[in-house]
């Protein structure tokens, strides 16, 4: 392992920390701060000359400024010759502009992953990607990683029963339907239709959850509209308890708010992909660590060991 270096900015140094201790290696040395002007500065502290070098920062907010970071520290490292370079992004950033969905819009996605190959990444790490063709996005390999089996260890431990897994919208059927098949469960999905950005209206439901104990799954919540209105209306549909998984925990806006008040979700479930800021900690936020996860792919890919496995 001495040809393995692992580096953080400063978007989630914790998660970096944790992967490290997994590996049994120490938290590469790195310098990321600002000038006075507030422009973006890196030195790398230490010889990564014909190094496998893994960077890792979740794009998350300050998307902006987190991104120029990996992008800054993934030019320093390019010119220090370190010999493969992989972006580690746990959340990738701008991938809900993903598609030209109206017109004079940009596909940011897109955008990103043109920057980090100019930029001199020699290959992507990242998980739970919002929309899965965002690997075919990219000119170098992307290993896209899956949460599931997180969640699904948490699930075995409770010893649930009568567990229906819901399925926020018809765009995630296929987490969803990873998610039941590992439980055994049965499958519901929540009709819905998007007034805007930010707020939803609820159809209806396809498939049976009166009694039972309902599971939300999604890769990603931002402000909670969608999260909460789907445990309210299960709850009407006389779900026996409700609880939510998602991967990706932005909680923007009025999010933590809204957890808080609403009563029918009982438990929201995320992983560490992003920082839990202090502000944001509340009873019924539960996270999850992923980085025993993200540890295996990167000691798998230094390896040049097969990571099929991790991602089912």
């Amino acid at each position: 392992m001495d040809k393995l270096a692992v580096f953080s900015g400063n978007a989630h140094p914790q998660l970096a920390k944790d992967i490290c201790r997994c590996l049994k290696i120490k938290l590469s040395d790195a310098t990321v701060t600002t000038f006075s002007e507030g422009e973006i500065r890196v030195k790398i502290n230490e010889n990564v000359r014909g190094k496998d070098v893994f960077v890792v920062q979740p794009t998350c907010p300050p998307s902006n400024d987190n991104l120029m970071e990996l992008l800054i520290m993934i030019d320093a490292l390019k010119r220090a010759s370190a010999q493969r370079i992989t972006a580690v992004m746990p959340y990738f950033g701008y991938a809900r502009q993903d598609r030209k969905d109206q017109p004079r819009v940009p596909i940011t996605a897109k955008l990103v992953a043109n920057l980090l190959t100019v930029a001199g990444a020699n290959r992507v790490l990242t998980m739970d990607l919002h929309a899965g063709q965002i690997q075919g996005f990219f000119d170098i390999p992307v290993d896209h990683l899956f949460s599931v089996n997180v969640f699904i260890e948490y699930f075995n431990k409770k010893k649930m029963k009568d567990v229906v897994v819901v399925s926020p919208d018809v765009g995630g059927i296929k987490m969803a339907r990873a998610y039941a098949k590992r439980l055994g469960a049965s499958l519901a999905i929540i009709d819905k239709r998007r007034e805007s950005p930010e707020k939803t209206e609820v159809m209806h439901i396809l498939g049976s959850v009166s009694g039972k104990n309902a599971i939300i799954v999604d890769d990603l919540i931002a402000t909670g509209s969608s999260a909460i209105e789907a445990a309210e209306t299960l709850k009407k549909a006389k779900a026996k308890s409700v609880i939510a998984a998602i991967t990706h925990g932005v909680l923007s806006g009025p999010a933590i708010e809204r957890i808080g008040k609403c009563k029918a979700l009982e438990k929201l479930l995320i992983t560490d992909s992003i920082p839990l800021d202090n502000h944001k900690v509340h009873p019924k936020i539960e996270v999850l660590s992923v980085a025993g996860l993200l540890c295996e792919a990167i000691k798998r890919t230094h390896n040049e060991e097969s990571i099929s496995c991790l991602f089912d």
